[in-house]
């Protein structure tokens, strides 16, 4: 898989863990993995979301992505309080392989540290880190 076969939409905000977060208005984002997650992951057969409510630090674990190679945690890309999680998943998780950046969304949040933005990674930024995952790993 080439980096250029990759859907790296440039409105996002990317982490190296390969997450990702809309910043929507009123503070808010959606949050979801990314195209290169799912597919890295392959199949996703379980999603196990946040719990509504829920408040993370940046970086902690933030949910499940079982596919049937490997169990992947999925970690919060800023500070945040969870607002409402894609309850479609729980029915039909593949919509992480088939929508990453819509249907497959994770959760929306209320960001609690604006600040935190500042530290992911934008389009051009997650490509290359892609890249040198790539060489690095063969």
């Amino acid at each position: 898989m080439e980096v250029d076969e990759i859907n790296i939409p440039d409105d996002l905000k990317y982490t190296k863990t390969s997450e990702w977060l809309r910043v929507e208005e009123d503070n808010k984002g959606r949050i979801g993995i990314t195209d290169y997650a799912q597919k890295e992951l392959t199949d996703i057969v379980y999603v196990e979301p946040p719990a509504v409510d829920a408040e993370f630090e940046r970086g902690s674990e933030f949910g499940v992505v079982e596919s049937v190679k490997a169990v992947a945690d999925f970690y919060a890309p800023v500070g945040c309080k969870v607002i409402e999680i894609n309850e479609k998943l729980v029915d039909t998780p593949e919509l992480m392989n088939q929508d990453p950046y819509g249907e497959g969304w994770m959760a929306l949040v209320e960001i609690t540290d604006q600040s935190e933005l500042e530290e992911l990674l934008d389009a051009a930024a997650y490509a290359e880190h892609i890249k040198s995952e790539k060489e690095k790993h063969g």
